[in-house]
């Protein structure tokens, strides 16, 4: 089967702590829990939160596992962008921030002109961006 335009998508990544990051993806971004599943303690029995839009074709799988847990490594450029169309409401940082986020300098300044950038408990890079983006190649 192609990876055609319809294709969903799923981001997954490891996490310390599915409690924060629930706060910052859900309370603080203002994403729907979809699926969330606690391990039982057993090697290999992995907990998940999964978050997005009912809407979207995406959404984030945060990941641990209790027995084996995995360190997160985000890189400065691992960055997960949502293009808003419009300036970022200073309201929505603020809310960020106050669940777990910081805001932080993008290692690209190419987003601090075209966005802001926070971090998540994990450490990984949330780009909300002024910009618009579209597929085609206008």
């Amino acid at each position: 089967m192609p990876a055609d335009a319809t294709a969903r998508v799923r981001i997954a990544r490891p996490s310390r702590d599915l409690e924060a990051a629930e706060r910052f993806w859900v309370a603080g971004l203002g994403l729907a829990v979809q699926y969330r599943h606690g391990a039982d303690g057993a090697r290999g029995r992995h907990s998940l939160l999964m978050v997005g839009r009912p809407d979207a074709a995406w959404h984030l799988e945060l990941v641990r596992d209790p027995a084996a847990s995995v360190e997160p490594r985000p890189t400065p450029e691992d960055l997960l962008v949502i293009y808003l169309g419009e300036p970022v409401p200073d309201t929505l940082v603020e809310r960020l921030e106050q669940h777990g986020g910081t805001r932080v300098p993008a290692h690209n300044p190419y987003w601090d002109t075209w966005g802001v950038t926070l971090q998540d408990p994990d450490g990984y890079l949330l780009v909300l961006s002024t910009r618009t983006w579209s597929s085609s190649a206008d």
